[in-house]
């Protein structure tokens, strides 16, 4: 490759001069110089200094089958030499999206048989915003527009996807959301239940927030409500039993539709092809992407329910909206090989009977009595490691985040790919982690967290 023309320094320079990252602080990433990752294989990633980092995160939620797979370059390849593009626009279409959007269908929970395709889960959410409000002015109820969504959710960084999320920074920085979007309590336990309070008593709390809302507005002009079955970017935060429920009976009792966001719990993150079955909830749209094509090929589905479809076909009219990429029949075959592989492999069912429980059992028995972490969860294989000063009061570390920052820079020195939200660390491997990559990455956080307990105890 062209890259290896240049020495690390050069490349860091280039990178300076010429890009700008995504939630980054280009000040900072300017004096520290940018990690390049270079090639990849299995579960591991490998920088240009030639570190075996294992990806702990599957890059960015999203590589499932893990690295280096053939097949899905080798469908690129073909699709490429037979059709490189052609639009879904103008009553158009190609075989890749078509066979997709079927096998997406047949995947999915019962009642959500129709596939909107973008590039994005960004996308996909802006998708689904329009769509439930055009839904509503189809019905005769243009009025019924809000959304109700929560805070710290994460739905996307487009206009609308900063609006429905609830991220204080990301809206301080958009100088004015899309209108009639209010972010209510979000189910986190570990931060928000009051002394005494039980799991289950917390999750009817949460989700009377909900119900708390529409009645505000008004079950008239509520058109939704919008959430991620476990909060991914904001700390995989995994709700109570008892949460999803009761928010499905609230949204069902004055008929406001039930949007999942399943960017990164979609296709077997949870140990279901979607969280929805996890959680038990019958939504009438799920958003995904990432794991759609494992990250091979940028590609989203929406997926909608036959409620909204139903009336889309019976009153007709045109629905503005759509992207030049939707459809892309590349991006397409690379998802439907993808699923293939999923499925010949049984990775869902391994994660869900296996990699799963171990995941879970590796976080308690060797993390969770560390003393710098105050909770382990998990779902699946998506899991947090709370970090605090103090496990008895669960105080954290000041400045807040600064603990987790340190904890992660020791991981990746250990080889060990994590991420830090705030003082939360997250964990979203590849499907592919067996339980001997689960000892290896165990080991590998508990060397980090005590390089950090004994960096933040002599600064103390």
């Amino acid at each position: 490759m062209t890259y290896q023309n240049y020495s690390l320094k050069q490349l860091q320079q280039i990178d300076a001069a010429h890009h700008l990252h995504p939630f980054t602080d280009h000040k900072d990433l300017r004096a520290a110089g940018s990690r390049m990752i270079v090639r990849a294989d299995g579960p591991f990633v490998y920088d240009s200094e030639g570190n075996e980092i294992l990806d702990g995160m599957a890059g960015l939620w999203c590589v499932n089958i893990g690295y280096g797979r053939n097949e899905l370059a080798e469908a690129a390849y073909q699709q490429m030499k037979e059709l490189p593009y052609y639009n879904s626009f103008f009553r158009c279409t190609t075989p890749t999206p078509t066979l997709l959007a079927k096998k997406i269908a047949e995947l999915a929970p019962k009642g959500l048989s129709q596939v909107f395709f973008g590039s994005s889960g960004s996308e996909a959410n802006d998708t689904a915003l329009r769509l439930v409000r055009h839904f509503w002015a189809l019905e005769g109820k243009p009025e019924k527009n809000r959304i109700i969504s929560r805070k710290m959710a994460y739905h996307g960084s487009t206009v609308a996807g900063t609006s429905l999320g609830g991220m204080e920074g990301m809206h301080g920085q958009l100088g004015g959301a899309v209108p009639n979007i209010v972010h209510v309590m979000m189910p986190y336990a570990f931060e928000l239940s009051l002394p005494g309070e039980s799991d289950h008593d917390f999750g009817m709390r949460a989700a009377r927030a909900v119900e708390d809302a529409i009645l505000e507005a008004g079950p008239d002009k509520v058109a939704a409500f919008i959430g991620e079955p476990v909060m991914g970017a904001g700390g995989v935060k995994i709700p109570p039993a008892s949460y999803w429920p009761e928010v499905q009976r609230i949204c069902r009792k004055h008929d406001v539709l039930l949007m999942l966001d399943e960017v990164i719990t979609g296709y077997g993150r949870t140990g279901h092809w979607f969280a929805a079955e996890t959680f038990g909830v019958e939504p009438d749209t799920i958003t995904t992407a990432k794991a759609l094509t494992s990250g091979y090929q940028p590609l989203s589905a929406l997926l909608v329910g036959d409620r909204i479809a139903g009336t889309l076909q019976e009153k007709g009219g045109e629905f503005y909206h759509g992207y030049t990429y939707s459809g892309h029949p590349v991006a397409c075959a690379v998802a439907l090989k993808n699923l293939e592989i999923m499925e010949k492999e049984g990775l869902v069912e391994r994660v869900r009977d296996d990699t799963g429980p171990y995941f879970a059992e590796m976080l308690r028995e060797r993390i969770g009595g560390h003393p710098l972490v105050g909770e382990v969860r998990s779902v699946g294989l998506m899991g947090a490691i709370e970090i605090v000063g103090d496990k008895r009061t669960r105080e954290r570390f000041q400045p807040v985040g600064s603990a987790a920052v340190l904890v992660r820079d020791h991981a990746i020195g250990q080889g060990m790919m994590m991420r830090a939200t705030g003082d939360t660390m997250i964990l979203s491997p590849p499907l592919i982690w067996t339980r001997q990559t689960i000892d290896l990455a165990g080991e590998r956080i508990a060397r980090a967290l005590d390089l950090a307990e004994a960096d933040l105890r002599k600064a103390a």
